[in-house]
């Protein structure tokens, strides 16, 4: 094998490994298929171009992201590779000449959009050289699992074969051309489905570094009407910029990003304004003339900031793989940075809409299949016969297509597919509701919030420690918390909660509240406060269980006092603090000079 380390330093200009992607590095350079799942800026990408140039030959990256395709080809390129791409943002002649001078063994890299693998003759073009390895870039997009999913992805299990080329006549073949698959953002039921969907040969599968030392996670319960107050506060403290804010509409972005924009200067970017507005917002992000970022989920994906301090949600993420990868955002310096969430149970409400918007009834989706035949049909016919307009028909087509249920060839005609597809749909519905389950229980959580996240993506190595920032291990730290003793009805609750777990230990929670208080006068949510108020105190510690019903399993927590809460007894009064918001400070209103808030609101309505 080549001297990896010789590689690192005389063509990338490193003199050491970052943590983890030297055992990568090793394993794919040794034509091994693998699977890292590494959290963003943690340097997944130089774990498949390094080993790349190790191999020899020329290596091919599939990503479905453009501005982050954009970003790594024009890098290689600086760094003296000869690298392109290919993509529905370049000019068709480019394109063409990229293609042959992959034929030609005249590049290093080839970027390419998943969509192209459509593209009738692309996939034999491309197998006209072989290539020393196959990088499949945020795979999580492959699996119906993953918070991501995206139906073009799928085509690569079958695309795969080819442009990889088996060796060997007789036993197991070994693939010819290593695969490595990377995402920042895969459980560890979405690894394994991964690993299925590509097909990958005995891969290594690897899952790193997702403990962020220098992050403090805080979870603050508000109405939405508190929620600009709040942000306003926050941002108000130059320490806790450059800011990215992300917010659950086009409607609250702009608002919000007008609001900021009267003391900091602030831009919104959303998918409903010009690529033009968008690339102006980002790149004044990006050089420092805006401090802060009011966006939807649409922003981020492939910016290499590495000053942000702090990334806040106002509403609720839909799960925790897309929410850790939105505060992984922040502090990639590896200084002190924070992530804010504010939520409420008015956003899983929201999120329960959204569901039944995006995942139409059963019955709906048979009547697009049964509309469908072997016949080739156009999406303007379907939608006149099924009375639906175009976003509603495509949204409904991807998902029989990821299914299988139908087929949509390069010039967008669209066949009937495989029958018995109903069962895998409710099953993903179920996982999409799961996924925001694990959401609201992580919201809702009263241990510490890195180290769940840790957990939830299953790295191993981790010693799931806390971590000492966040605002259940270190509450006198909240930028937005602050604390207040109970009021004598809270007390007599937190009593009652401590009297049951004397009497038995080791509840779960839901029964503990069933057996013990009426919903009229204490509400569940309410009650789940206070026991996390219990929590955060150290006098009570809760543990995660499950059980399975009717082929689902149910997640559900259980309760136990801590040695001190058992010391503490029910003598509570002055041994408990309660959270509340700190009031906020007189600078929240203070108001630019004219001149500068014109040239804000310039920036927010270009």
């Amino acid at each position: 094998m080549p001297d990896l380390q010789e590689i690192l330093r005389t063509r990338f200009g490193f003199d050491a490994f970052r943590a983890h992607q030297q055992e990568a590095c090793a394993a794919v350079a040794d034509g091994h298929d693998c699977l890292l799942v590494m959290p963003t800026g943690a340097g997944k990408s130089l774990c498949y171009q390094l080993p790349g140039v190790a191999r020899g030959g020329s290596v091919l990256v599939i990503s479905p992201l453009i501005s982050l395709m954009e970003d790594q080809c024009l890098k290689l390129i600086e760094q003296g590779f000869k690298a392109a791409r290919v993509h529905s943002g370049r000019p068709r002649e480019e394109s063409r000449q990229a293609c042959f001078d992959w034929r030609d063994g005249e590049l290093d890299f080839l970027f390419i959009a998943p969509e192209r693998l459509r593209v009738p003759g692309f996939v034999e073009w491309l197998t006209r050289r072989r290539p020393g390895l196959i990088a499949v870039d945020e795979a999580h997009c492959i699996s119906q699992w993953g918070h991501d999913f995206r139906p073009d992805y799928r085509l690569l299990g079958d695309r795969l074969g080819a442009l990889r080329g088996v060796e060997g006549a007789s036993g197991e073949a070994r693939p010819h051309s290593p695969v490595i698959a990377l995402t920042a953002t895969a459980t560890p039921t979405v690894q394994n489905d991964i690993v299925r969907q590509l097909g990958l040969h005995e891969a290594r599968k690897l899952t790193h570094g997702f403990r962020r030392t220098n992050l403090g996670v805080e979870v603050m319960e508000l109405k939405p009407s508190q929620r600009g107050d709040a942000v306003c506060k926050l941002l108000t403290d130059g320490a806790n910029l450059p800011a990215i804010v992300y917010v659950p509409s086009r409607k609250e972005c702009e608002a919000l990003a007008a609001r900021i924009a009267e003391f900091t200067p602030c831009m919104a970017y959303h998918a409903g304004l010009s690529a033009g507005n968008r690339d102006d917002a980002q790149a004044a992000f990006l050089s420092g003339d805006v401090s802060v970022i009011v966006a939807t989920i649409a922003f981020g994906m492939g910016i290499d900031k590495h000053n942000v301090r702090t990334v806040i949600h106002t509403g609720l993420p839909a799960s925790v793989e897309g929410y850790y990868q939105e505060i992984g955002r922040a502090g990639r310096d590896g200084k002190p940075s924070r992530a804010v969430l504010m939520w409420s149970w008015a956003d899983r409400r929201l999120h329960d809409w959204f569901l039944e918007r995006d995942y139409p009834p059963v019955d709906a989706m048979r009547a697009l299949f049964g509309a469908l035949s072997s016949r080739a049909t156009d999406f303007e016919s379907l939608g006149a016969e099924l009375n639906l307009d175009a976003s509603t028909l495509g949204g409904r087509v991807d998902k029989l297509s990821a299914l299988g249920a139908a087929r949509v060839d390069a010039d967008g005609f669209i066949t009937r597919g495989e029958h018995g597809w109903v069962e895998d749909y409710q099953r993903q519905v179920d996982h999409k509701r799961e996924q925001t389950d694990r959401m609201v229980n992580f919201a809702q959580g009263n241990t510490c919030r890195m180290a769940a996240l840790v957990a939830h993506f299953g790295d191993r190595e981790d010693e799931g420690r806390p971590c000492g920032k966040c605002d259940v291990c270190a509450p006198q730290r909240c930028v937005l918390k602050s604390f207040r003793a109970p009021v004598e009805k809270e007390l007599t609750v937190l009593r009652m909660i401590v009297g049951s777990l004397l009497e038995r230990d080791n509840q779960s929670t839901g029964k503990m509240y069933r057996d013990n208080f009426d919903e009229k006068q204490l509400t569940r949510r309410d009650f789940e406060e206070l026991l996390g108020a219990l929590e955060q105190n150290g006098l009570v510690y809760t543990t995660q269980d499950e059980f399975e019903k009717d082929g689902r399993t149910i997640t559900f927590r259980r309760a136990s006092l801590t040695p001190a809460g058992q010391e503490t007894g029910t003598e509570l009064e002055g041994a408990i603090m309660l959270p509340g918001v700190k009031p906020a400070k007189k600078s929240a209103t203070k108001k630019r000079p004219a001149s500068r808030k014109r040239a804000a609101r310039g920036k927010v309505d270009r």
